[in-house]
């Protein structure tokens, strides 16, 4: 009998396995004995048992303890928590899903910013007391359909964020290993310079200061891969001299662990990119690593898992 063990306790909710989620896993997956978990040690204690173990966190010398395991999967796409390689007969699998959701959001946000729902005529109250700010916004509305985006890092989440796109008339360029000797080029004529790069693989400090000149200044970067990527003082500067035209940031550099808090790792005062908030570009748009999140996060999970054979 299949015994899936489940351990993914998590503080944001639609990455915790709550009783929907566990019904929906026991659905997919007839005859198989599902049992959660709520902490390292319940699930050192399930382990032995276990042939299929989906978790958020694995430490190597565990694979000891588990003569039964088959399977060990993590929702998360990063390699962070999760050993990479296993002993003989265990397959380790990374979830591949995350695109279908992390492409609506860099669209949304494109779809904000080409609107105008960004703009500080309207984000502010003292603008709207000031006067009607409908003249004010007239000239800057425009449409996404045209525009070019050039999407740096064309794995699966790039692949389906430039599928995204092209439907709503978007002409997308995509680099990955195979070519991004020819990125630079590319960037030059860009709208949109979309970053879905991880955080593994030297890419560390991609965007910097040299790549920011190559960009027209009517373009926006967009960074929904992994916050080392970004040179994020020169990205500040490009922003604050209008060198481009904006950024969206989903990650940072020196974010903080998913237990931890800003507040245990800045000064008072201080944001995420050790500015005071008063002190941000207004043309920076900054959410805190949640271009992921879904209501059926953990049911895309349970389904890949199902459909690829591995549960």
């Amino acid at each position: 009998m299949k015994r899936i063990l489940v351990w993914l306790d998590w503080p944001e909710k639609c990455f915790r396995a709550d009783a929907e989620a566990l019904r929906f896993l026991s659905s997919i997956v007839p005859g198989a004995d599902v049992v959660s978990v709520r902490s390292a040690r319940s699930f050192l204690r399930e382990l032995p048992r276990a042939t299929h173990a989906i978790v958020w966190n694995f430490k190597k010398e565990w694979f000891d303890a588990a003569p039964s395991l088959k399977l060990l999967a993590t929702p998360g796409a990063g390699r962070e928590l999760v050993p990479q390689e296993g002993p003989a007969g265990v397959q380790i699998h990374f979830g591949g899903y995350h695109g279908a959701i992390i492409s609506e959001t860099v669209a949304g946000f494109m779809l904000a910013w080409a609107r105008g729902f960004f703009r500080p005529e309207l984000r502010t109250e003292s603008a709207w007391r000031a006067s009607w700010p409908r003249a004010k916004i007239g000239g800057v509305c425009n449409r996404v359909a045209g525009t070019r985006a050039v999407i740096a890092g064309y794995g699966r989440i790039g692949r389906a964020i430039g599928a995204k796109l092209e439907a709503l008339g978007v002409s997308v360029s995509g680099f990955g290993r195979g070519n991004i000797e020819l990125l630079a080029s590319a960037a030059r004529e860009a709208d949109w310079f979309i970053m879905a790069l991880p955080g593994d693989t030297g890419t560390d400090g991609f965007l910097d200061a040299r790549l920011l000149k190559t960009l027209p200044r009517r373009a926006v970067v967009v960074n929904v891969g992994r916050g080392n990527a970004v040179d994020e003082p020169a990205l500040l500067s490009a922003l604050r001299s209008r060198r481009i035209a904006g950024a969206y940031l989903d990650v940072f550099r020196g974010e903080p662990g998913p237990l931890s808090s800003v507040a245990s790792l800045l000064p008072e005062g201080e944001s995420i990119l050790g500015l005071s908030p008063d002190d941000l570009p207004e043309n920076l748009v900054m959410t805190p690593h949640s271009s992921a999140f879904s209501g059926d996060y953990l049911k895309l999970c349970f389904t890949e898992l199902k459909d690829e054979g591995l549960i």
